[in-house]
């Protein structure tokens, strides 16, 4: 009983609406993780590297994807600015189409083909979902690739059961992002503990498939950093035992119960807490599996919503669940939940934070003038705050404040972004003392023009767009961007 194919049918053809429908950033891992360093890969040195890869940090198996994407389309001559930006999206949304329907064969098999129905239902209609699964961050990589694991892992009861596959989708989504490891601690235990054959699961399976996954991106990073290194264990020593991810902010402990679960699930979550209350005993595996997860990044300082964006689809089986059993209220409690996430999915897709990738095309526009290689574009926003030569594709001169976190172990540093914005006026004439070393373009949120009006007034510089943002700005993030240019530069 595979799951039909007018489902694979809606699912396709609704996460192709989803790419197109979501216009908004999120967090610069998106681009600067994948995109930026596949495009580096593909056109030598025309991308940028952040820290993290100069740190071997991140492995190059997830960009190798975009990357081929990319080689693909400078083979065949249609390497142009758009299609660089989207191909690599509606291939996330094709794979979150598989894995929707992968969910629902799980439930399917599981249970019966109306409880799979409102499984499929919900994870069609969540917003997070909706707003997360075709970027090409690697939480949402990770998320797919736990979708098609735990189609193949065994739970009593189930003949669809396959360890070697699940084990590789596993290992293939710890490559991906070693933190893919969390979720997967407690149902690779509780399978170890089911299992009669231990020893052979443990030789037969769990290490070869091990060593092929490890093996496969030790080779892959080995080629592109011209040296062994395993990223993973740097990523490890990074994020646990220096702690150093606090640089990008911390929250409290209980910041995911109160927080980040309730936002992530959404209208979800009264059905979520039923549907709990409600499931068989074999599914305690999946809410032990969800609230491991949330637990263990409740001990990091660090937090962010897409990190527990993985154990979002183990959350909605729970809530198809409940649905089923809503016996006189089902037709309701879908309408309820179909509206309530229809505004924050497009509100979020479409409207929030539109602004630094809108500005995008403004850039991609001096790519195509005469005076190119005298244009000079400085971004000054916080750091990674727009994407960068992935969305450009020319070799533009371009500029942004850069915000390292230390690795030195000096107290009294303070990155370049802060080190500006702890005065933007006085940075600014320091760096620019001598007018041949002006940028052509200065991009900026609006909260800065006022503090550095005298500058631009000083220097010639006139504002040419002024591209909306947010509605709700916050600290250095106003509610639109403005783009200023030099009068000087273009006249002569």
């Amino acid at each position: 009983a595979a799951a039909p194919a007018p489902l694979l049918a809606l699912a396709l053809a609704l996460r192709t609406l989803n790419c197109f429908l979501v216009q908004t950033s999120f967090v610069p891992d998106e681009y600067w993780q994948s995109l930026e360093v596949a495009h580096r890969m593909v056109i030598h040195n025309y991308g940028y590297l952040t820290w993290e890869w100069t740190s071997s940090l991140r492995g190059y198996s997830y960009p190798l994807i975009f990357a081929s994407m990319y080689k693909a389309l400078q083979l065949l001559a249609k390497d142009n600015v758009q299609l660089l930006i989207w191909v690599p999206r509606l291939a996330q949304a094709m794979l979150a189409a598989f894995a929707d329907v992968k969910l629902y064969s799980l439930v399917l098999h599981l249970e019966n083909s109306e409880t799979a129905k409102f499984v499929f239902f919900c994870q069609l209609c969540s917003w997070f979902t909706w707003y997360s699964c075709t970027r090409t961050l690697t939480n949402t990589m990770e998320t797919i690739l736990t979708i098609f694991a735990l189609s193949y892992y065994p739970i009593k009861g189930y003949k669809m059961g396959n360890s070697c596959k699940y084990l590789a989708l596993v290992a293939l989504a710890i490559v991906v992002r070693p933190t893919a490891v969390i979720p997967w601690m407690p149902l690779v235990f509780s399978h170890f503990l089911q299992e009669q054959r231990k020893a052979d699961l443990i030789l037969q399976k769990c290490i070869p498939v091990g060593l092929v996954t490890v093996g496969t991106s030790l080779i892959i990073d080995r080629v592109f950093f011209g040296e062994w290194v395993l990223v993973q264990l740097n990523f490890l020593k990074f994020n646990v035992l220096q702690n150093l991810a606090t640089f990008y902010g911390s929250h409290p402990w209980h910041w995911y119960f109160t927080q980040g679960l309730p936002v992530v699930l959404g209208p979800h979550l009264p059905f979520f807490i039923h549907g709990c209350a409600l499931a068989p005993r074999r599914y305690h595996i999946f809410l032990l599996a969800v609230i491991w997860t949330v637990l263990v990044y409740s001990t990091l300082n660090h937090k962010e919503f897409r990190f527990i964006y993985p154990v979002l689809p183990f959350c909605m089986i729970f809530c198809g669940y409940s649905l089923k059993h809503l016996k006189a209220w089902k037709k309701s409690a879908a309408s309820f939940l179909l509206l309530s996430n229809l505004l924050p999915a497009l509100y979020t897709g479409l409207v929030h934070q539109r602004g630094t990738l809108d500005v995008m095309s403004h850039i991609q526009q001096l790519c195509n003038n005469p005076h190119q290689s005298q244009a000079f574009v400085f971004i000054l926003m916080p750091c990674h705050s727009t994407p960068f030569y992935s969305h450009v594709h020319c070799p533009l001169k371009m500029r942004f404040l850069q915000c390292p976190p230390d690795l030195t172990g000096n107290d009294s540093y303070v990155d370049e972004a802060d080190v500006f914005y702890s005065n933007p006026l006085g940075w600014l004439n320091k760096e620019f003392y001598n007018d041949t070393l002006l940028p052509s373009h200065l991009i900026f949120f609006s909260v800065l023009e006022q503090e550095i009006s005298p500058f631009l007034a000083l220097r010639g510089y006139e504002k040419t767009a002024t591209v909306f943002h947010t509605h709700v700005p916050q600290g250095r993030v106003g509610s639109h961007i403005y783009i200023y240019r030099r009068k000087t530069e273009m006249n002569h």
